[in-house]
């Protein structure tokens, strides 16, 4: 396992991107699997950033594990911010016109759909959302 921890800023993604492709790209991860899971990371950091400690500022924790038969990558974002499980809002209907749908719920939408398991937890005062991709 190994794992990063930096202030959760937008100005960070990049460091969050390249770190989790590096370890994904040693591992042996197949192309695709690595686009999906950096979308789904992008998103997700991009929330922490914005939303886990507004208006202040805080940490985020990446951590990134290969793992079992079959062969999988579990990458965990980890914050003390509000508490706050993106998973329990309803999905949003993606029939309905952009003009007619709810503004927000689309990029978890997205990760769910990306990933093969989205998982969330409050505990010990951190916010756990972990993403798990089948390789």
């Amino acid at each position: 396992m190994k794992e990063l921890t930096l202030e959760a800023s937008t100005a960070n993604l990049p460091r969050v991107l390249d770190f989790i492709e590096t370890e994904l790209e040693d591992a042996l991860c197949p192309m695709k699997a690595r686009m999906q899971t950096g979308v789904a990371a992008e998103e997700i950091f991009v929330n922490i950033a914005s939303y886990a400690y507004a208006p202040g500022t805080g940490s985020a924790t990446v951590r990134v594990e290969i793992s079992g038969s079959p062969r999988t990558a579990v990458i965990t974002f980890i914050d003390s911010g509000v508490p706050y499980d993106p998973l329990a809002k309803p999905d949003p209907d993606v029939t309905l016109s952009a003009k007619e749908r709810q503004i927000g719920g689309l990029g978890i939408f997205m990760t769910k759909k990306l990933m093969d398991e989205v998982a969330y937890e409050y505990k010990d005062g951190h916010n756990v959302l972990t993403l798990r991709k089948l390789l």
